[in-house]
């Protein structure tokens, strides 16, 4: 009853494009950024920042990046750890041999050469799809991991190849304390969302979609394969980067080249694919569930075996989690390939008609 558009007219054409037209939807769109920007800051503590809710910020960025590629332009890519790996060691190269260089410029100049560098590994794209373009994104993957392991350049000759930062600061404010590092990255995660958003929505975004649904038909009607396959790939690599960026300056502080291995990529995909694919919503999703299921798990597992009077290891609890967490991708391909995306949308849909059959 109260989740209705009956009598929201809109009266000019802005109104009409408006992300969210319903008005409780931007009720609640208000209602979450107040409480994330200003409750949780408040009553959280240093563990949900540091173990929870930063991870989830900065993996909701990232898939966001992998939507755009896979989700909106249909290209499977299993290089997104290479592109995080990128943002990362650019941004860290800008940031200590630059005397005097911002984060966020840091972290923009990061993404920037990712962006490159995933353009460089798009190309394969014009010419391949599907399980080949898979093939030929992981090569970025393994060119990124020997890159950064044996060009000591890149890693500012560090003898073990870990490198570090500190003393980061955002237009002179300290980013020491979990709270200031969840806030910064609450804003970048904001900002790029939005735009992400509306570039989805407009031409780019549908040349994007036509191109996943059949490419021989956008090119007959007038879309550029190359021009559309390569600005997601560059668009999905800048984003990414910048992810990359966050999880190594804000998250690790201290990394190494396995910090972003394969698996990386692939988690980013899982997110993807349990998310939604094609929805800057589902990034959200995706993010939500991979970081909060294992931290579940890690608890509920052993109280189920207490209970059942069966004691269970850490290493079993490990083991158990990733057969759950498999199990979980296969039925969602199976029961619900489009995602949780699509459960929101279909009860969104349900509440709009309730009480009435439907």
């Amino acid at each position: 009853m109260f989740y209705r558009e009956n009598g929201q007219f809109k009266t000019n054409y802005r109104a009409d494009q408006q992300i969210f037209p319903i008005a409780q939807d931007r009720i609640a769109l208000y209602a979450l950024l107040a409480v994330a920007f200003v409750a949780l800051p408040a009553v959280a503590s240093d563990y949900w920042f540091t173990n929870i809710l930063i991870p989830f910020l900065i993996f909701s960025l990232a898939a966001i990046g992998v939507n755009i590629l896979v989700g909106y332009c249909g290209q499977i890519s299993l290089g997104s750890g290479a592109f995080m790996a990128v943002g990362a060691y650019a941004a860290y190269n800008f940031f200590v041999r630059i005397d005097g260089m911002p984060l966020v410029l840091a972290l923009v100049l990061g993404g920037v050469c990712a962006m490159l560098f995933g353009i460089l590994f798009g190309l394969p794209s014009l010419r391949v799809k599907g399980l080949y373009l898979a093939v030929a994104t992981l090569a970025a993957q393994f060119f990124a991991d020997w890159m950064f392991l044996r060009i000591q350049w890149f890693t500012n000759y560090s003898p073990s190849g870990s490198v570090s930062v500190n003393n980061l600061q955002v237009f002179g404010l300290s980013l020491a304390s979990p709270v200031s590092k969840y806030l910064f990255c609450l804003t970048l995660l904001a900002v790029i969302a939005l735009l992400a958003k509306n570039l989805v929505r407009g031409a780019v975004g549908r040349e994007w979609m036509a191109i996943r649904d059949m490419d021989v038909a956008a090119a007959v009607i007038g879309i550029r394969p190359m021009y559309a396959k390569l600005t997601a790939f560059a668009v999905s690599s800048f984003i990414v980067g910048m992810a990359g960026g966050l999880w190594a300056f804000i998250y690790l502080g201290a990394w190494e080249p396995a910090a972003f291995s394969v698996d990386q990529s692939f988690k980013l995909l899982f997110m993807v694919i349990i998310g939604g694919m094609g929805s800057i919503m589902g990034s959200f999703f995706g993010a939500g569930f991979i970081v909060l299921l294992p931290i579940f798990l890690s608890q509920f597992l052993p109280a189920l075996a207490a209970l059942v009077g069966v004691q269970i290891s850490t290493a079993g609890v490990s083991h158990a989690e990733l057969m759950i967490f498999g199990g979980l991708i296969v039925w969602f391909l199976i029961v619900e390939p489009h995602g949780l995306a699509k459960l929101w949308s279909i009860g969104k849909q349900k509440l709009r008609l309730w009480p009435f059959p439907h």
